[in-house]
């Protein structure tokens, strides 16, 4: 038995998920080299006026590196290492780019254990004197079941990639949902002096640009649709419909967007380089790097390899975010 097929079978036996940068690893990733920075992408504009250098950048994040839960501590935020390495740099700059990384540590203490254990509390106390505690007196008993018992409770600790791109002055989030890129958003504003973002808006909508389309059968220059997308009716009625591996040059899918479910995510492949999934909230989702892409740049050196993985992946999607700009109309100006 190989070792990827060991480690698979022990994956499947345990039911546990193995995480690079909080993203599962696929069973077909397991005999690949692991080389893509970024998965998701969130876009902000980062307002003109802000001008600052590494250095004053780096001193910003120090004050705010990352330091695991204490005890009784439910969620803990700070900066770390992009490169990995102990005390080194918070803030790495590669061919001009700058990459930062975020974790969030949280103890995982679930409601419905509190409860339990509150509730074993309340009938130890009816049973030995008799009394039923009052409404008040039970939410101080589970504030004090919850402080007892997180010093026991599991961490589970997740990171999110930033990239400054000052050049075009964009701020990129690797973050899955709006929620994790607002958190990451408050961070910096707080961290960093003068900084302002706006979210990227475009003159067309994602979810109309994605019903032509799909509906006129032709991809924007460039750009060719592949084989999975979801639709969702506008109505009450929030009906879903999803294509996974399935061709979507079809009677049927313009027939559900005749009928008002409009795309909320569509998979697209740029160039034969990059494919991904957009969004109706413009975020491209499930970014991968197809073959050849990381090739020419491989190195046994792992100081080497995020050098080259950064320069490779900023250079890839330095070109292909105006492409998907350019594709729903170009980009609304800031108010």
């Amino acid at each position: 038995m190989m070792a990827s097929e060991s480690f698979v079978k022990l994956a499947r036996r345990f039911g546990r998920a193995f995480w690079w940068d909080d993203q599962p690893l696929a069973k077909n990733q397991l005999n690949q080299k692991e080389c893509h920075v970024f998965k998701n992408i969130i876009m902000y504009r980062i307002a003109p006026d802000w001008q600052t250098t590494a250095e004053q950048v780096e001193e910003c994040l120090q004050a705010g590196r990352f330091v695991e839960c204490g005890a009784s501590q439910e969620k803990s935020v700070g900066w770390i290492e992009p490169r990995g390495q102990a005390n080194g740099l918070l803030l790495e700059s590669v061919a001009g780019q700058w990459i930062l990384k975020l974790m969030v540590e949280t103890r995982a203490l679930p409601a419905s254990v509190v409860n339990r254990k509150t509730q074993e509390r309340v009938a130890q106390i009816e049973a030995g004197t008799g009394r039923k505690p009052g409404k008040k007196e039970i939410r101080d008993m589970k504030d004090d079941m919850r402080l007892e018992l997180l010093p026991m409770a599991f961490t589970k600790q997740s990171s999110k990639l930033i990239w400054f791109d000052r050049e075009a002055r964009l701020l990129l989030i690797d973050a899955s949902s709006q929620a994790g890129a607002d958190e990451v958003v408050t961070l910096l504003v707080q961290t960093l002096p003068g900084l302002a973002l706006t979210l990227v808006n475009t003159r067309v909508a994602p979810a109309t640009a994605m019903a032509e389309w799909l509906v006129s059968g032709e991809a924007p220059a460039g750009f060719s649709v592949d084989r999975e997308c979801e639709l969702k009716a506008a109505d009450e009625s929030k009906a879903v419909v999803r294509y996974a591996r399935h061709r979507l040059d079809m009677e049927e899918v313009k027939q559900h967007i005749a009928e008002g479910e409009m795309p909320t995510r569509l998979a697209l492949t740029w160039n034969e380089r990059v494919s991904f999934m957009l969004t109706e909230g413009l975020q491209l989702k499930k970014l991968a790097f197809l073959e050849g892409v990381f090739e020419a740049g491989s190195s046994n050196n792992k100081d080497d390899n995020f050098d080259t993985d950064v320069a490779i992946t900023t250079g890839e999607l330095s070109q292909l975010l105006p492409d998907v700009l350019q594709a729903l109309g170009g980009e609304m100006p800031v108010a």
